[in-house]
């Protein structure tokens, strides 16, 4: 569309608003692109400011967010205080509520969202060391999501042992069900960011239907990149999450390029707007601009400044009367951005506020005397954000450096009067906090970073293990809290150049896109870590293996745990989860054992146990441990159901309805416990009790595999063969590696005449199990009604040579079921636990 003319006195105004000089370029583009009709070829919907530190960027977005404004346009700024999409898409959704445009839905959405991953981290009752926490287990999983392989999304499929990650996968949401509503909000839990993104983007898409544009500002990206790149990509481009309008406009603004790995194929679709140092053209222009005009003042500025746009504001800004007045006689870029002013007070309040990442009213009092907070905060070089304010690294960095070498005293006493006071914060905070739940809380962990990078300042030989002790502790609280707690010792190191933590400023600062295993790594092998937190490491990096299914590595970390601390219980629980998991049952029930030996009367222990126990047939010892577990809490619902589970498993149907009735009447929330209820009842001749059971348990959780099969089976004993064939679907899809469902669909499209179907589901459930005798027989059977009596009788010879006695029985013309044999399944197989 045509520009609509201006008066020459709005365009003088609009190039003195707020006193800005230069880039002239760039926002004349910006405007040129804002005047565009979306349809046009030449619209840009993505720009990117690009320049080293102190070339401006920061000022020319806040420029472009101000000619958006201009333009009707509703804004959103954000810098590096987001650590996840999540955090951004809220601090969007916060900025347009404050214009008046607010994102209902999604408000509504976040805060669920936020209620239930609170009421999920709650502490757990009964918690011990042998069983990992709602908190550690959910940030694994969580972590994991990010790279597309939870389970619950059947992205590992030929990559992991499918029961396997079932089964962590449902434990998880038994343990998430216990504090949850619904399955929705366990989801919610899980995967935020696939749930939220199309209510926020459905949002966005109905406001921009109301405005020229909406337009989002993501200032020092090269921070915020690691964790916002790929959404924002797919959100942009991909369109994954659904349809964005064209005149939702993105710019970002960072350091660096953007990252081919994730934008390579989109680089056609980037408007670039590189900034570098003002020329001596621009310069000259922004020192008229203050009222600099004797030339030799302005040719000494122009010296020292060396270009860049923030020393020539802070240096023109102090209005020097002569070039001898610009001269700086100690040579040091602090002197030159405070030389002009005379408060000692307020230099002090300068120069002191410079120590901390960044500074509210509260950090201000530890620091400096005088009401002197908000001059400080309309420096040139101090940038303001959500009540916050940052020195510009170009500025701060020089003052760091002249506080740190000319009063090392003053230096050591400030920092660590800086961190006695984040610690007095975090103290008081944590009264009313539970542990599980402090490293997903914003500004608990802000004050426990803080704490850490002011002991780093003051004493780096002494603070620097007990932050590497940190490091350990947020690896198992998920992505966000990782990177940020080894940013903060990268920050130290540049800060201080102590010669301790700049190797470690190295190393961190260079995390890839799993941090939490590569720093956990990093621990491991770089000397630092006090040899009494190794163990921990080492069980650490075994969670991170094992949650991506590399059970060899999490067992040889385990080992390595125990080789240091041999009286570790969680280390040998922890090894027994992956030597169960590689199908070493024996070794595993020794480490059981073991773990169950140094840690008695725990009750989580003893369950876990009790589980393995069970998978071998031994029911008497299971239910002897389960009778302690139960015994230690009875209020505990997991104890109770798995009691009831292995009952039913030792084909004690009586016992097991009152256990699993008792389970239900303690969580009703958890899915798997209806479902072994309903099987219960089914073999009690409950026909109808059972099926509502198993509806139930369904509603809870629409993803069991095995309530699935089991509920198909009663509708295939009733003739209902679609709405079995439905829920067997849905279970072949959510576990194609497991042949007792596979089979169980065969037959079921073997009784309803289907005997083409049928053939390739038994076939495929061989495939996967050779030794499945029953699917051979039921095979053999379907061959012999398609004609194909030499394949049939092959069948049955193969059959009768596993196991004559059942094949027998079933050519005979008995009636049984896959589940009522003791056929070689994997754990969860015919008969198994249906939720563990």
């Amino acid at each position: 569309m045509a520009e609509q003319r201006v008066s020459r006195q709005e365009l003088i105004r609009r190039r003195r608003r707020g006193g800005f000089v230069g880039r002239r370029a760039e926002l004349a583009a910006f405007r040129e692109n804002l005047d565009r009709d979306p349809a046009d070829e030449a619209y840009q919907f993505l720009f990117h400011v690009r320049g080293n530190a102190g070339v401006g960027k920061t000022s020319l977005l806040r420029q472009l967010e101000a000619v958006a404004r201009e333009r009707d346009s509703v804004t959103a700024y954000l810098d590096d205080d987001v650590h996840s999409a999540v955090e951004a898409m809220a601090a969007i959704s916060a900025q347009c509520e404050r214009q008046g445009r607010p994102l209902k839905r999604f408000d509504r959405l976040l805060a669920g969202y936020r209620q239930r991953r609170h009421e999920a981290e709650s502490a757990e009752p009964g918690q011990s060391d042998g069983e990992p926490s709602v908190a550690g287990t959910l940030a694994a999983q969580v972590g994991l999501a990010g790279l597309g392989a939870v389970p619950v999304v059947g992205a590992l499929v030929g990559a992991v042992d499918p029961q396997q990650v079932a089964l962590g996968a449902d434990r998880l949401r038994g343990l998430l069900s216990a504090r949850l509503r619904s399955h929705d909000d366990v989801q919610l839990v899980l995967t935020p960011v696939p749930l939220l993104t199309p209510v926020f983007l459905a949002d966005l898409a109905d406001l921009a239907g109301r405005l020229p544009r909406v337009a989002l500002f993501f200032d020092t990206y090269e921070r915020t990149a690691p964790v916002l790149d790929g959404w924002l990509r797919e959100l942009l481009v991909g369109g994954g999450y659904g349809d964005l309008p064209l005149n939702v406009l993105v710019v970002l603004a960072g350091q660096r390029r953007l990252d081919p790995r994730v934008w390579a194929d989109s680089m056609d679709l980037v408007a670039e707007l590189p900034l570098e140092v003002f020329t001596e053209t621009e310069a000259r222009q922004l020192l008229t601009a203050r009222g600099i005009t004797d030339e030799r003042v302005t040719g000494t500025v122009l010296r020292l400044a060396g270009g860049l746009p923030v020393l020539l504001d802070t240096l023109a800004q102090t209005r020097p009367a002569g070039p001898e007045a610009v001269q700086d006689p100690s040579g040091t870029a602090v002197e030159r951005f405070l030389r002009w002013e005379t408060d000692p007070e307020r230099r002090a309040a300068a120069l002191a506020c410079a120590l901390p990442l960044q500074l509210d009213q509260d950090v201000y009092g530890v620091l400096a005397e005088g009401d002197h907070y908000a001059w400080l905060r309309a420096l040139p070089f101090v940038n303001d954000q959500a009540g916050r304010v940052r020195y510009h690294d170009v500025v701060r960095t020089p003052m760091l450096r002249l506080q740190r070498t000319g009063s090392p005293l003053g230096w050591r006493e400030q920092h660590t009067a800086l961190a006695e006071a984040f610690g007095r914060w975090r103290a008081a905070l944590e009264q009313d906090l539970p542990p599980d739940v402090r490293w997903a809380d914003g500004t608990w962990l802000e004050y426990r970073l803080g704490e850490t990078y002011h002991r780093l300042c003051a004493n780096p030989h002494q603070a620097l293990p007990a932050a590497l002790v940190e490091l350990v502790a947020a690896c198992a609280s998920g992505d966000s809290a990782c990177r940020r707690a080894a940013q903060v010792v990268v920050q130290a190191a540049r800060d201080t150049e102590a010669e301790p933590l700049g190797r470690w400023g190295e190393l961190l600062g260079a995390l890839d896109e799993d941090p939490e295993l590569t720093l956990l790594t990093v621990l491991l092998t770089e000397p630092g870590l006090p040899a009494e937190h190794r163990a921990d490491c080492f069980l650490a990096r075994a969670g991170r293996y094992g949650a991506a299914g590399d059970h060899p590595a999490a067992v040889a970390d385990c080992t390595a745990a125990l080789a240091l601390d041999p009286g570790s219980s969680r280390a040998y629980a922890a090894r027994a989860v992956g030597l169960r998991a590689l199908k070493q049952l024996p070794e595993a029930l020794a480490d059981y054992q073991r773990a169950v030996e140094l840690a008695p009367g725990q009750p989580a222990l003893l369950v876990q146990r009790g589980r393995l126990l069970r998978t071998l047939g031994r029911f008497e010892e299971a239910l002897l441990d389960l009778d302690l577990a139960v015994g230690l809490d009875p209020a505990d619902w997991l104890h109770r159901a798995e009691r009831g589970e292995t009952h039913r498993l030792a084909d004690r149907p009586a016992e097991a309805l009152a256990e699993l009735t008792r389970a239900t009447e303690l969580n009703g929330a958890a899915a798997w416990p209806w479902a072994s209820r309903g099987w219960v009842l089914h073999q009690l001749g409950l026909g109808g009790e059972a099926l509502a059971d198993l509806d139930r348990s369904l509603e809870l959780d629409p993803r069991q595999p095995w309530a699935l099969t089991r509920r198909a089976e009663l509708h295939r004993r009733a003739g209902r063969f679609e709405a079995a064939l439905t829920d067997l679907d849905l279970a072949v899809t959510l576990s194609p590696g497991w042949q007792w469902v596979v089979a169980e669909r065969g037959e079921t499209h073997r009784l309803a005449g289907r005997p083409g179907r049928a053939l390739a589901d038994f076939s495929r459930a061989i495939e996967l199990s050779p030794t499945y005798a029953w699917a051979l027989v039921r095979r053999g059977q379907t061959h012999e009604l398609l004609g194909a009596h030499r394949e049939a009788l092959a069948d049955w010879a193969a059959a009768r040579r596993l196991d004559p006695d059942l094949t027998d029985r079933m050519l005979a013309g008995a009636q049984h079921r896959p589940g009522t044999f003791r056929v070689r399944l994997p754990e969860g197989g015919a008969g198994g636990l249906p939720g563990a």
